[in-house]
């Protein structure tokens, strides 16, 4: 979604055996593939072939294939020669091998190899899956003999990873089954609470380290650093965002779109777009994801960031928060090898430590590790964003919260809005309160949220 269009697309050579190819093998421009619209929802994999191109990938076959990492999903088109076309960047990969290992790569620096069969999916089914049927049907006595003995280790540590590390992408608030208990709304005494940590304190990275952790943000000035850039919200943006967060007890999770100015170095986040989708949902997800692409499309909109919800925490990055900013920032700036800001939100809406009713609003970026402490965690900041009071609510977020109120309805871990908050203030005054902080300049605005209000209290 960046201003300048990508690079021709490259194509990635295979290099000696399968799980361990370079990937900064011999390139060569392929005149077949477009450059596809990229965006940090990554939409478009792709896979090498063991069926034949007289079927369903000729002359190719478009989002077909996809790798799903910590979170993260990778997308692309089936060529009709075999090759993998990654639509993010246009660049044409000669195996899934080759594509997973690069992807998997963006995401997790230190991973060394990614096998295909393993990793990639075809239309939401592994590839070792189809092989395995393909073997057992033509040569059952070779199919154990010629699988490979790496995917089940590729599939045992990608799933172990998965365990240690969530990104908020199409990881985020399910339609599914949620937590199997409610969360109360009010802090226990025997509720532990996380205590945040100063970032001098992590030091180097640690697997034992609760990944949950909560570190204090720094000052741009602390780390002898200017902001490198400028950043506008809308007053429609953070109503809408704190109304989702405030619906579940659950985690949520949304997009931010908007514009990026080079010549003024100036983010404008202009649209929030919820998730309407369960954590870790990889059947609807895709489908959530791909509708939010088009939105942004036919707004004019670029991807400029994502806000996520600490139900009852404070608003403040977990090392699992940090990890996957910074993720997004490099996929973001990779987007149009240009740089583009990518802006993270996290929104505390039922936190006791909070001031009044309001929620906390967290603004934050992560600035790489020095590099001579290039294993060190990235390091959180807070960024200083202007707000800017909109006219009006508009039509399409006030839509946009009547669909929020439907997706939740009836679910286990939608908030009871008639529960007290404190001695003489319900969860529904509570919302009120700390919506009324984002009032656009048209004081008519409150009759129409009214609408909203009397459906969430006939939610339940």
């Amino acid at each position: 979604m960046g201003s300048e269009p990508p690079s021709p697309p490259a194509v990635v050579e295979e290099g000696g055996e399968e799980e361990e190819e370079e990937l900064s093998g011999g390139e060569e421009v392929d005149s077949r593939a477009a450059p596809g619209r990229g965006s940090l929802l990554t939409r478009h994999p792709c896979s090498r072939t063991w069926w034949s191109p007289g079927t369903a990938c000729c002359p190719f076959t478009t989002c077909v294939l996809s790798i799903h990492y910590l979170g993260k999903k990778f997308v692309g088109d089936l060529l009709c020669d075999g090759k993998i076309r990654w639509v993010e960047t246009g660049q044409i990969f000669n195996s899934p091998s080759a594509w997973a290992t690069h992807c998997k790569r963006l995401v997790n620096p230190a991973k060394k190899s990614g096998c295909g069969w393993a990793s990639v999916r075809y239309r939401g089914q592994k590839l070792v899956q189809y092989k395995t049927s393909w073997l057992h049907k033509y040569q059952p006595s070779g199919e154990m003999s010629l699988a490979s003995e790496g995917e089940d280790e590729e599939m045992a540590e990608d799933e172990e990873e998965e365990g240690k590390a969530s990104v908020p992408t199409e990881d985020r608030n399910r339609k599914g089954k949620p937590e199997q208990h409610e969360i109360s709304l009010v802090q226990r005494r025997g509720d532990r609470e996380r205590v945040p940590v100063r970032y001098c304190t992590l030091g180097t990275r640690d697997s034992a380290r609760d990944p949950h952790t909560l570190v204090e943000l720094s000052a741009f000035s602390a780390i002898n650093r200017f902001q490198p850039f400028n950043v506008a919200v809308s007053s429609n943006v953070l109503l809408l965002m704190d109304f989702h967060c405030h619906l579940t007890s659950s985690e949520v999770v949304g997009y931010l779109g908007g514009r990026w100015d080079t010549n003024t170095q100036l983010l404008t986040v202009l649209r929030a777009f919820p998730c309407r989708t369960r954590l870790a949902d990889r059947d609807s997800a895709p489908a959530v994801e791909e509708e939010i692409c088009q939105n942004l499309f036919m707004r004019g909109l670029s991807l400029v960031g994502w806000y996520h919800s600490h139900p009852r925490g404070p608003a403040l990055p977990s090392l699992q928060d940090i990890d996957s900013q910074m993720d997004h920032q490099l996929r973001l700036q990779g987007s149009n090898n240009g740089f583009q800001p990518c802006l993270g939100i996290i929104c505390g809406p039922y936190y006791h430590g909070n001031q009044g009713v309001a929620s906390t609003i967290t603004p934050f970026w992560v600035v790489p590790p020095p590099e001579q402490r290039p294993n060190d965690y990235g390091i959180p900041v807070a960024v200083e964003v202007t707000y800017v009071q909109d006219n009006f609510l508009t039509s399409d977020v006030l839509n946009e919260m009547m669909l929020l109120v439907e997706f939740y309805r009836g679910a286990p871990d939608l908030v009871q809005f008639s529960q007290l908050w404190s001695p003489d203030t319900t969860v529904l005054d509570k919302i009120k309160g700390s919506l009324s902080g984002h009032a656009p300049k048209d004081q008519a605005y409150s009759q129409i949220l009214e609408h909203v209000y009397t459906q969430l209290s006939n939610a339940r």
